[in-house]
């Protein structure tokens, strides 16, 4: 992952849009769903689970928006 790109706005842009249509897609498979969805919601539900990471809640979700829009996009492209 290229540090550069997680500063862009642009990039950021791609993965708010690109988020809400692969979660309603249905080439997208559940389980791929879920690998962004259950871990957002147990950092969000449990932030003290790890108190001594100063990461904030959100930081973390986009992160895992990265991940997910990155790996679902090479999985599974939409046209």
């Amino acid at each position: 992952m290229k540090w550069r790109r997680l500063w862009s706005l642009r990039h950021w842009s791609h993965i708010f849009r690109r988020v809400p249509r692969l979660l309603a897609s249905s080439r997208v498979p559940v389980l791929d769903k879920l690998l962004l969805i259950v871990p957002a919601l147990a950092y969000w539900v449990l932030p003290d689970v790890l108190p001594f990471i100063p990461i904030d809640d959100m930081a973390v979700t986009m992160l895992l928006m990265d991940w997910f829009v990155g790996r679902a996009e090479r999985k599974h492209p939409l046209t």
